[in-house]
């Protein structure tokens, strides 16, 4: 079934899908047997746009070897009454079923959602415990940590008007009492912030040095709005940052994202969707950045389907991550698709 393409408000972080532009790439895909685990996707059912396990079988099934994967929360399917505080708990319901769906086996080798990503509000303080406790029992043992998105920037223009979080989240007291719920119950912070924020997170890692902590999406480089047409001066500065943040042992960063508006990719604007080379060439400096700072124990590539999916197709990700590795020795490039993933969210994929 297509996916139909989806109306957005303009400042969402997601372009519309279009199944018939992707349709028009078509190329080889590149060591079809290496091993992938994707640590970064959605399920969603909202109006006019279904992303549900079919529609993520189709995209895993193309041609690439994902042998696992993780769920991120994305507001779906939470519950629709009770405590408010304990509503998210219903997307970790949700997700779970799908992971035992997988874990049938009866929808191909890929153990999708082997580990589940929720939310709880950590601006409850120490009341938070009482929904992380939840989430881990509704989990069924998949449960791996939370995030609590903080996207923030002084041009409202740049802004996913789903996802307002006010600004100095990550220094606020109450805030930081969530965060200190997480290391006791071995579960882990998803950080998605912009790229002028990263230094904050910075500070929050350094003083809670036992939480394992992965930065989704580069951190968020943005090249719309205000920071349209600085391409440079913001790579400078969000490469500064990101190089403060890896001076943090207990930090770890997710390469991708790169589809979403804010980073003004523009490939959807192209009369076909991008080639291999040419997704590379434009990951490049970004990925390499992270990978020089961090090390490749320390980053992973991700999806972030299918928010990424309307500036190009699953298998063109996972090709220009493969192009771009390909000099990388076996070890390194293991981390960097599966291992270090793996090791994060404790997913055993021997």
């Amino acid at each position: 079934m297509a996916e139909p393409a989806s109306p957005l408000p303009s400042q969402s972080s997601n372009l519309p899908v279009r199944a018939e532009w992707l349709s028009r790439w078509h190329e080889e895909i590149l060591d079809p047997d290496l091993p992938i685990l994707d640590p970064h996707h959605h399920l969603w059912y909202r109006p006019d746009w279904r992303y549900l396990l079919d529609e993520l079988l189709a995209d895993l099934n193309s041609g690439h070897n994902v042998v696992a994967t993780v769920f991120l929360q994305c507001r779906s399917m939470h519950r629709a009454g009770g405590p408010e505080a304990m509503k998210p708990v219903g997307e970790t319901e949700f997700v779970n079923g799908i992971a035992a769906m997988s874990a049938s086996g009866g929808f191909g080798p890929t153990r999708v959602c082997a580990g589940i990503v929720g939310y709880a509000d950590l601006r409850l303080g120490s009341a938070a415990e009482e929904v992380l406790q939840a989430h881990i029992q509704a989990g069924g043992g998949r449960f791996r940590g939370v995030r609590h998105i903080t996207t923030w920037d002084a041009d409202s223009s740049v802004v996913n008007l789903a996802n307002v979080a006010p600004p100095g989240l990550l220094a606020d007291n109450q805030f930081r009492q969530g965060i200190a719920c997480l290391a006791p119950l071995n579960l882990s912070y998803d950080a998605w912030l912009y790229h002028p924020q990263i230094d904050d997170l910075t500070d929050l890692a350094r003083a809670f040095p036992e939480t394992r902590i992965v930065l989704n999406h580069l951190g968020g480089p943005l090249h719309i709005g205000v920071y349209a047409n600085r391409r440079d001066e913001v790579f400078g500065h969000w490469s500064a940052a990101v190089k403060r943040l890896a001076a943090c042992p207990n930090v770890h960063m997710k390469l991708g994202g790169l589809g979403m508006r804010q980073s003004g990719l523009d490939a959807h604007l192209q009369p076909n969707p991008p080639t291999t080379q040419a997704l590379a060439d434009a990951f490049r400096p970004y990925f390499e950045t992270c990978i020089e700072a961090f090390g490749p124990s320390r980053c992973m590539f991700e999806s972030n389907f299918p928010v990424d999916k309307g500036a190009y197709p699953y298998a063109a990700y996972w090709n220009a991550c493969k192009l771009l590795t390909r000099g990388f020795s076996a070890e390194d490039r293991a981390d960097l698709f599966c291992n270090t993933a793996a090791r994060f969210y404790r997913i055993d994929v021997s």
